[in-house]
């Protein structure tokens, strides 16, 4: 049984269990790296004096990762519910402050959450918590809610129409689809009928796992209408899409909000899709863990405000 009294007389500390913790979600000594915002070698070093301190390996290799041992599952519950405990008793402790915060906010998003919320979250970040940080993380549909679970990341925001019941969410705006072609067009009025937007060429969003995996009925309507033959370039990427139809005579079909967004930088026309396309439900979502973080309540507020019932 791993009581928390052995734990404090052996030298282990909660930094300890949370890279054991780490190391059994994530399988990887690297990817436990990235999620605690450490180095390798530290992590190496500290799993080298935690063999001798229980004198189990703990963690073998498997192929490119790590496996851990029957000892280290055995722990493995003690070791989260010990985390849980720390974690609900420091949130209760300590208001917070977004103006003394020095907090990192984790945020999972796709390559069009990124440039769709990024931009003016970081700029009413920056103007009411100066020190807060905000990072990153790529989302895939597969594996968020892990994620969320574990705290690697905060929120979650974007369509995840498959997400795990037990996630709460709350519903930011509905995002319709435009279509974009490059100024200079050779035919962008015919374009915007839907005689001429099918004979154009497409480059055709796919869905992915990896993000966008609630574009994917869309992605059937429009492979349906469109000839295989005029689909141009098939690329799993809004962002790249748009980019490629920027250099060419490609029409791309992206979320409304985007298009909107990247038209006057790529140098591009944006116009109604002639074609019958599904909306996109945005949401944020989060673990009940930290339903009731006061930071977390807070970043969840500023996210609302933000992008709360926009069109």
């Amino acid at each position: 049984m791993f009581h928390m009294s052995k734990m404090e007389s052996s030298g282990i500390d909660f930094r300890d269990l949370r890279v054991l913790d780490a190391l059994i979600r994530e399988g990887s000594i690297t990817r436990a790296a990235v999620s605690l915002e450490t180095t390798q070698p530290a992590i190496s070093k500290l799993l080298a004096r935690l063999r001798l301190r229980f004198d189990d390996p703990l963690f073998v290799r498997r192929g490119s990762g790590v496996q851990p041992t029957a000892r280290a599952l055995e722990m493995a519950a003690q070791i989260r519910a010990l985390l849980e405990m720390a974690d609900r008793l420091w949130q209760e402790r300590l208001p917070f402050d977004p103006r003394k915060s020095e907090k990192t906010f984790s945020l999972l998003l796709t390559d069009v959450g990124m440039v769709r919320f990024l931009p003016p979250l970081v700029a009413r970040l920056s103007e009411l918590a100066p020190r807060v940080q905000v990072r990153a993380i790529p989302l895939d549909s597969r594996h968020f809610a892990l994620k969320l679970e574990s705290g690697e990341a905060d929120l979650a925001l974007g369509a995840l129409p498959r997400a795990a019941g037990h996630l709460r969410s709350q519903r930011l705006y509905s995002d319709g689809y435009a279509s974009v072609v490059r100024r200079g067009h050779p035919r962008p009025a015919a374009a915007r009928t839907r005689r001429g937007f099918l004979e154009e060429k497409h480059i055709l969003i796919t869905a992915s796992e990896t993000g966008h995996a609630a574009h994917l009925e869309t992605q059937r309507v429009l492979t349906r209408a469109i000839a295989r033959t005029n689909i141009l370039l098939q690329v799993p990427s809004f962002i790249a899409g748009a980019i490629v139809a920027s250099q060419t005579d490609g029409v791309a079909t992206l979320p409304a909000n985007l298009a909107t967004i990247v038209a006057e930088p790529l140098g591009m026309t944006v116009f109604k899709t002639p074609v019958a396309l599904p909306r996109i439900e945005i949401a944020q979502y989060w673990h009940e863990r930290y339903h009731r973080d006061p930071a977390h309540r807070w970043l969840r507020s500023i996210t609302l405000d933000l992008f709360g019932n926009r069109a």
